[in-house]
């Protein structure tokens, strides 16, 4: 479906209080630990010079660290550190894809999803100088230190595969094409990076759950359905912004496309959406076996915290400024929220490659480095990758320095 069959954007639209739509089931806390977890991740985030001055600082004002507190109100403020560490880099990677240079560039995505994941796969390798991959090892080891080894796989499986749905995002951004809406819900669950999420919480209390486990049909749904409460708000929040930067992969859209709807209607169908989704939750969770006294207590323990997390991911997408551009939404039935205006897209200037000539050669992102510890491949697709290679690095210099 083209972005062409798009119904016009009206001046204004509202939107419920989604957090009163899954507070009756899921619970919301803080973590006592969070502005302690805050000053250490802010020095890390420094140190891995990803952004720089406004950029920076209007990055760091949508309080990632208070989404962690939020998210992961009973870890421990070590492992909180981690969970500060994971949103710091998801969301920096997120945004490069979504907003950035790159946002119609899947070959250009691909080549940083393979230097990022040649960090999972050889953890003890020297790591290429690009921001991305450093922030992952240093989350990776964290990670690894603690989680049981069931974790670790799914950690890794769950942050390739979310790192692919980037790729296709941007391959359906490049060619203005909106998938179904049943299509899109499968592949949000992995772009919202919802696997990830859930091997991280695992990891924030170091729980001790069977393989078999997961496999169980019903904790199955489960996991779809938490992921789809947890996201879709994220997309009811978030479309505004996301259309204003010329970036319509979004349920929202999907809905307007396949339905032949205005705006205002998809936003209601994706709230009550939303609404069945709990009560598919509830009924799930109320067909739970039992696996034993000892797995039982542990999967118990996992329950709530996923569900503090989504809960505490709801309240975020209210309190942080990264999508309602400082409009006072907290706490209220309902709200009216005025369309964005379109951002001019990013481009490539004539002068952006000496700018990224100059950043390369100041040492924070050398093409050398990343090239040095890349496989040997036949001459044709070594040409081809090094090609994509340059683009990447340059379209992130680009980026970073907007």
């Amino acid at each position: 479906m083209s972005i062409a069959r798009l119904h016009a954007f009206p001046s204004h639209f509202r939107l419920k209080d989604l957090t009163a739509v899954s507070a009756p089931v899921f619970e919301f806390k803080r973590n006592p630990y969070q502005e302690q977890a805050a000053r250490t991740t802010s020095a890390w985030f420094d140190r891995c010079n990803v952004y720089h001055g406004k950029k920076k600082t209007r990055f760091l004002s949508h309080r990632f660290d208070s989404y962690a507190g939020m998210s992961f109100p009973d870890a421990d403020l070590k492992h909180l550190e981690t969970c500060t560490l994971f949103f710091l880099w998801a969301f920096s990677f997120d945004d490069l894809s979504d907003e950035g240079a790159l946002q119609s560039k899947p070959d250009a995505v691909q080549v940083g999803v393979n230097i990022s994941m040649e960090v999972l796969r050889n953890p003890d390798h020297p790591v290429a100088n690009f921001p991305y991959a450093i922030m992952l090892r240093d989350i990776w080891k964290n990670f690894r230190s603690t989680a049981s080894p069931g974790a670790c796989n799914r950690f890794h499986r769950a942050v390739e595969s979310w790192m692919n749905s980037q790729v296709e995002q941007a391959r359906n951004r490049k060619f203005d094409e909106i998938p179904a809406v049943d299509e899109f819900i499968v592949l949000r669950r992995r772009s919202i990076g919802g696997p990830i999420v859930e091997a991280m919480v695992e990891y924030s209390l170091d729980l001790q759950i069977p393989e078999y486990v997961w496999d169980d049909p019903i904790l199955q749904e489960m996991s779809k359905a938490v992921i789809d409460i947890m996201t879709w708000p994220n997309d009811l929040c978030s479309f505004n912004k996301e259309q204003a930067d010329g970036d319509f992969q979004n349920l929202v859209f999907c809905i307007m496309v396949e339905r032949d709807c205005d705006l205002q209607t998809a936003v209601d169908v994706l709230t009550d959406m939303l609404a069945q989704r709990v009560a598919d939750y509830v009924r799930y969770k109320s067909q739970l076996p039992s696996f034993g006294p000892a797995v039982d207590a542990e999967l118990a323990r996992y329950n709530k915290a996923i569900e503090q997390y989504t809960q505490g991911t709801i309240v975020w997408y209210y309190h942080s400024p990264r999508y309602f551009r400082g409009q006072n939404v907290v706490n209220k039935p309902e709200i009216v929220v005025p369309v964005y205006e379109r951002t001019p897209p990013v481009e490539m200037s004539a002068g952006a490659p000496s700018e990224a000539s100059h950043s390369a050669s100041q040492g924070s992102i050398p093409v050398s480095a990343m090239l040095s510890w890349l496989p040997l491949l036949k001459l044709t697709q070594h040409l081809e990758y090094c090609a994509s290679l340059l683009f990447f690095v340059i379209a992130v210099a680009v980026f970073t320095l907007r």
